[in-house]
C-alpha cells in the first residue's frame, strides 16, 4: 500500500488522531515517550508508552512518532493525523527543516518510510498545553523505567486515603476510633484575634528539568501559585 505523505484529509474517510510526546531528564538522560490514539469519533483506542534508557529529547520524540505509525499499520488504520509539540520534528517530517543529526537521521528515515505505508498522513504542531495526556504518559514511562512511582498514581493513592478516612467530630468518641484513622481540620486563624502570624513556608530544593519553558519535577507535582528559581548545576 503506497500512501500520499501529508495528504489532504478526506471527509469520507475516517481519520484517527494521535497525540505523541517524548522527554529526557537531562538531555541526554533517562527518557521515554507517550502517545494516545483516538478514533474518528474521539474515543481513545490506545495508550502507548515506553522507557528508552539514556537518550535525548528529540530521540524520544521520534520514538513516539514511530510507535504511533507502527500501531496504525498493525491495526490497519489507513489515515492518521499526528499532533506533537515538537516543532523541530514536525518541520523535519514536512521537509521544512533538514535532519543534520546522525542519531536522528535513521529515526527520521524510518518514520518517513512508515508514513508512506498509510493512505493518508498528516502532522500538526501544538503548544505544550494541547499535549498534556501524551506528556503524562511519557513521564509515567520515565518514572517506571527509573524505578519510581508515577506522580499521578501517588496523587490518586493519596486522594483515596483521604476520602476513605472517617470524620470524627471534635468532642465525640467512637467505639472504633482506636482502629480507624481520624481526619481533623485545623482551626483557621482569624485576623485581629491575637493569633500569631503564620510562619513563612520553608524554602525547598526540588530536582527537575526545564523543557520548552515548563518546569517538570522528577518527583511529585508543583502546586499552583508557587514561584520557583531554576538553578543549573
Amino acid at each position: 500500500m503506497t500512501g500520499n505523505l501529508f495528504a489532504s484529509p478526506d471527509s469520507s474517510t475516517p481519520w484517527f488522531t494521535a497525540h505523541c510526546d517524548g522527554g529526557s531528564r537531562g538531555n541526554p538522560g533517562p527518557s521515554g515517550y507517550g502517545a494516545i490514539v483516538e478514533d474518528a469519533q474521539g474515543h481513545t483506542v490506545a495508550r502507548l508508552g515506553e522507557f528508552l534508557g539514556i537518550q535525548t529529547n528529540n530521540y524520544a520524540e521520534y520514538s513516539g512518532l514511530i510507535a504511533v505509525l507502527n500501531w496504525a499499520i498493525e491495526n490497519r488504520v489507513s489515515h492518521m493525523r499526528v499532533v506533537s509539540d515538537s516543532e523541530l520534528m514536525v518541520k523535519q517530517m514536512k521537509g521544512q527543516y533538514s535532519v543534520k543529526s546522525p542519531v536522528l537521521l535513521p529515526l527520521y528515515q524510518q518514520a518517513r518510510a512508515l508514513s508512506r505505508k498509510l493512505d493518508g498522513f498528516e502532522m500538526r504542531h501544538t503548544l505544550r498545553g494541547g499535549n498534556k495526556e501524551a506528556d503524562r504518559l511519557a513521564n509515567e514511562a520515565m518514572d517506571k523505567g527509573m524505578g519510581r512511582t508515577p506522580a499521578s498514581q501517588s496523587a490518586e493513592a493519596l486522594a483515596r486515603r483521604v476520602s476513605d478516612a472517617p470524620l470524627t467530630p471534635a468532642g465525640k468518641s467512637s467505639s472504633s476510633s482506636a482502629s480507624k484513622p481520624t481526619l481533623r481540620v485545623p482551626p483557621v486563624p482569624i485576623l485581629g484575634s491575637g493569633n500569631p502570624p503564620a510562619p513563612k513556608p520553608a524554602r525547598q530544593v526540588l530536582e527537575g528539568y526545564v523543557k520548552d519553558g515548563v518546569v517538570h519535577l522528577l518527583e511529585g507535582q508543583l502546586p499552583d501559585g508557587i514561584f520557583v528559581k531554576v538553578i543549573r548545576e
